[in-house]
C-alpha cells in the first residue's frame, strides 16, 4: 500500500520558513513528514468500508432479534395453552 498521506515537501518548508523556522530545519522536517510511514493512517476508503461492515452487522443484529422475539412470543404461547 502507498503512503495514505502525500505532502508537497517544498510547500510545507516554505510555510514553515514563513513561520520563522530556519530553511535547513524546515526542509529537514518536510522531508522527514514525507518519509514518515503514514501506511497505518485510515483512508476514506477504509473509513466507508468500516461503515459498510457496521451497517450489515446492525442488519443481521436486528433480524436475529427479531427470530428471538419471535421465538420468545411462540414459546410464551405454546407455555399458557400447556399449562394450566
Amino acid at each position: 500500500m502507498a503512503n495514505a498521506l502525500h505532502i508537497d515537501t517544498l510547500k510545507f518548508a516554505r510555510k514553515l520558513s514563513a513561520a520563522g523556522l530556519d530553511q535547513r530545519a524546515a526542509e529537514a522536517i518536510a522531508e522527514g513528514m514525507a518519509e514518515a510511514d503514514t501506511s497505518t493512517l485510515a483512508t476514506k476508503q477504509d473509513l466507508a468500508e468500516v461503515r459498510r461492515d457496521m451497517a450489515e452487522f446492525k442488519a443481521d443484529l436486528f433480524r436475529h432479534l427479531w427470530i428471538m422475539a419471535g421465538g420468545i412470543v411462540g414459546l410464551t404461547v405454546t407455555l399458557i395453552k400447556i399449562l394450566p
